[in-house]
């Protein structure tokens, strides 16, 4: 059975915004009333913090299955509990993050996917995007975070993983949202996201939880992408083997986002 809560998971290459793009969203749901949960990942217990410390160490798989680990330890300690007491919880990285981290440092993809099986799937997966030159700018301005980020060269390969990523998930019936953050501001990637989620109107507290109806996602009115009867199916765990294909993501307000591939 689905969690009454809604669960809104944000990914994309270091300096597109992800940060302060779940800052934003948190704001504008709460100010319609939500209940927000923001949290991120890694996580914030213990082993959160040493997969963050160990990441510029540790590689391969073995960074991997700490990845999962936190992620396994994370959904069972706050994610779920947050989901189940109908909260909107909004994370900064999560599976797209590690289909594409981890196979930057040479795991393969149904690895990944095998030591993640049985995670909640999200509402709507956000998939933030920017040029290459644009992203590097932002990099050599802001400064690198983790060792990922210090190889101007991985930049490229880094986005083209993120696009494959966008097909994974797809695959896996979950509904993508992808915005290019290179024109429009914070402020409207907020918006874009949170009119995509199609839950503004519900004011979810712990003490009310909107009907099944108001919770599913859909693409915004008028949109020129298409929706799979598996966008209103409940919220699964990720399966060990390959789910349908043909989920499709939404199409955001601003003129010009661009949808996420097919």
């Amino acid at each position: 059975m689905k969690a009454p809560g809604y669960f809104l998971t944000v990914d994309g290459p270091g300096g597109v915004g992800k940060s302060t793009t779940v800052t934003a969203i948190t704001h504008r749901l709460r100010e319609a009333g939500h209940t927000v949960h923001p949290t991120t990942e890694p996580s914030g217990s213990a082993l959160g913090i040493a997969t963050r410390r160990l990441a510029q160490e540790v590689r391969g798989t073995a960074l991997a299955l700490l990845v999962a680990a936190d992620r396994h330890h994370h959904l069972d300690t706050e994610i779920r509990p947050h989901l189940a007491a109908g909260h909107t919880v909004v994370c900064d990285r999560y599976l797209a993050s590690s289909l594409v981290l981890q196979r930057l440092d040479g795991v393969p993809a149904e690895f990944i996917r095998a030591i993640n099986t049985g995670i909640t799937l999200p509402d709507l997966a956000v998939v933030l995007t920017a040029p290459a030159p644009t992203i590097t700018r932002r990099l050599h301005t802001r400064g690198s975070h983790h060792r990922f980020e210090d190889d101007p060269d991985n930049v490229t390969r880094e986005l083209d993983l993120y696009e494959q990523a966008i097909t994974t998930l797809q695959d896996m019936a979950i509904p993508v949202l992808r915005l290019d953050t290179d024109t429009i501001t914070p402020a409207s990637v907020a918006a874009a996201i949170v009119h995509a989620t199609g839950i503004t109107s519900a004011r979810v507290t712990p003490d009310h939880v909107p009907p099944p109806e108001q919770r599913t996602w859909t693409p915004p009115p008028q949109s020129s992408t298409y929706t799979s009867s598996s966008a209103t199916e409940t919220r699964s765990s990720c399966p060990n083997a390959a789910a349908p294909t043909g989920m499709a993501d939404g199409t955001p307000p601003p003129a010009n986002s661009t949808p996420g591939r097919h």
